[in-house]
């Protein structure tokens, strides 16, 4: 019985509600849905308000974000330091700017000295995706680990040249182990669809032999003197930055400026033909975790 009594009365107030409703709508104000907006955007603007004069008063108005404080600031100590010698808002020459680069380095290593050059290029373009080598003059203070996938008799050759590995089938077998042990690939014309098995190892790091790169090859001797000479490639990335590292912090400004120049003079070299606006962009130059410094643009 009471349960009937329960079922009575919400029905009852089901039918209220309706009728409440319906009236509501014939009675020729506006809508309900449009008061509850209108009231929402009222309370919206009570807790703005509200806000406002909580910020005009010093306070920390309810639910508000925690401040974030500046990126230079989150850096460690050193990085700070190293960041006070670059005066904001110059633009540097490119001696003036490898010089600092010596200055501002925070950490206790001999840390490599990078240029990155922001490109006007579409690389989704073939002729614009720019991609060689170069040999810096002062190499760039890594040690370079070369290897040789050739015949035989190219490789005792290679390996009089200074190549660390220089195999035929013996290579393949320390591939497929997964077995990667150098930094520069290099191999002849014929041997490269042996090297196709392998192309999903090799190409992600970047190690896969290309013609671009010299890395295919008939001459393997000159291939690997050059390599241990301080042959470098360079490409544009998706972003169209070329990334390039310059030699050490160590080198000093001279040699550090040496090499540079021959990076882009042959950066100059590369520029598309059907490139109709700017083609370089800005230039920056930083260390192994230091400050960046930008650098005048040396096409303009």
């Amino acid at each position: 019985m009471a349960e009937e009594e329960v079922k009575l009365n919400e029905n009852v107030e089901t039918t209220e509600v309706v009728e409440a409703e319906e009236t509501f709508a014939k009675s020729g104000k506006k809508s309900k849905k449009h008061i509850e907006e209108v009231k929402a955007e009222e309370e919206r603007q009570a807790r703005k308000a509200e806000r406002a004069a909580a910020d005009a008063a010093g306070e920390k108005p309810k639910g508000a974000k925690p401040v974030t404080r500046p990126r230079i600031e989150r850096r460690g100590r050193k990085y700070q330091d190293a960041y006070k010698l670059v005066e904001k808002g110059k633009v540097y020459t490119l001696k003036e700017a490898l010089g600092l680069a010596g200055k501002t380095s925070p950490v206790k290593f001999d840390a490599s000295v990078e240029a990155h050059v922001r490109l006007g290029v579409d690389p989704r373009q073939a002729d614009q995706n720019i991609r060689t080598t170069i040999v810096l003059p002062n190499g760039n203070g890594k040690t370079v680990r070369v290897a040789v996938f050739a015949p035989l008799d190219v490789c005792k050759a290679a390996k009089a040249a200074g190549a660390d590995i220089a195999e035929d089938e013996e290579f393949l077998k320390q591939l497929e182990k997964g077995v990667i042990d150098f930094d520069v690939l290099i191999s002849t014309p014929a041997y490269m669809p042996k090297l196709g098995k392998y192309a999903r190892l090799l190409g992600p790091k970047g190690l896969m032999p290309n013609p671009k790169a010299g890395t295919v090859t008939m001459d393997v001797e000159k291939a690997v003197k050059e390599s241990k000479a301080g042959k470098v490639e360079y490409r544009v990335d998706k972003q169209a930055i070329v990334h390039i590292g310059l030699g050490k912090v160590s080198f000093g400004t001279d040699k550090l400026l040496e090499n540079a120049n021959v990076f882009f003079d042959s950066l100059k070299t590369q520029k598309p033909a059907s490139l109709k606006g700017t083609y370089v962009k800005s230039v920056f130059v930083t260390t192994t975790m230091g400050p960046s410094i930008a650098v005048e643009n040396l096409y303009n």
